[in-house]
């Protein structure tokens, strides 16, 4: 079991770091961060999170050159006070990390990463994981795995995987800034590429902290993520 973070009274100033560059392959080719969400974008739910979100000072969205005006309208429209920029992501998601963490406030002391596609993420998430990035240095939110997990060799079936080992990692992942932007510093020089920025922090040595995540915080990937996430939309509001 996951234990609690005690809180601290007061926080280092945290900058959220929206990637938002994906190319939308699963979706057809159609702009997931557009589609509507019981009505209002995708992207919309997700910024709208971390805004009213107490523990995150500042925003950045990292996206595709093409979609800088259209999102920059976006956020507007929806009263996304805490967005500092938008700015051009990379080819790769440590590229458009990187560019976001070069766009951050200069006395960000804490990042928290955070895909564009989670639009249901809830404060509670959050903020768990922001103060345990700042008494530990780096924390991420996971969810048990539900499924029996099995390996395979050569097609069949070679051993059970014990379950209560193993987590489905969430994000925002969050960490001291120097930490993240030293480990994609050295994942982009060595060419090395990562599922995600756990992956890269844990390569350099340090260990990351595990903190609740919800089943609810999924990422929509493929058409039927929408109908599961105005299922929870609507659970909610009933």
């Amino acid at each position: 079991m996951l234990k609690k973070t005690r809180k601290k009274t007061a926080l280092p100033a945290v900058c959220a770091v929206i990637v938002a560059a994906g190319s939308s392959r699963r979706m057809g080719g159609e702009n997931k961060l557009l589609l509507p969400l019981c009505g209002v974008p995708v992207l919309a739910h997700t910024l709208s999170a971390f805004e009213k979100c107490a523990a995150v000072r500042d925003l950045v969205l990292v996206c595709r050159e093409q979609d800088i005006v259209p999102y920059t309208e976006l956020a507007r429209a929806y009263g996304i006070s805490k967005l500092r920029t938008v700015t051009r992501g990379g080819d790769s998601r440590t590229a458009s990390v990187l560019a976001g963490i070069a766009a951050a406030p200069e006395d960000t002391a804490l990042v928290a990463v955070h895909d564009g596609a989670r639009p249901l993420v809830s404060e509670a998430v959050i903020t768990e994981a922001v103060y345990a990035a700042a008494e530990y240095g780096a924390a991420a939110p996971v969810v048990p795995v539900k499924d029996s997990i099995k390996r395979i060799e050569n097609g069949c079936i070679a051993a059970d995987v014990p379950r209560d080992t193993l987590a489905a990692v969430q994000t925002p992942q969050v960490f001291r800034r120097e930490t993240l932007l030293h480990a994609l510093q050295q994942a982009a020089w060595a060419g090395r590429t990562f599922t995600d920025d756990c992956a890269a922090v844990e390569a350099c040595g340090q260990t990351v902290r595990a903190t609740h995540g919800s089943y609810e915080n999924i990422k929509i990937t493929t058409p039927e993520d929408i109908a599961s996430a105005e299922a929870f939309l609507q659970q909610e509001a009933d």
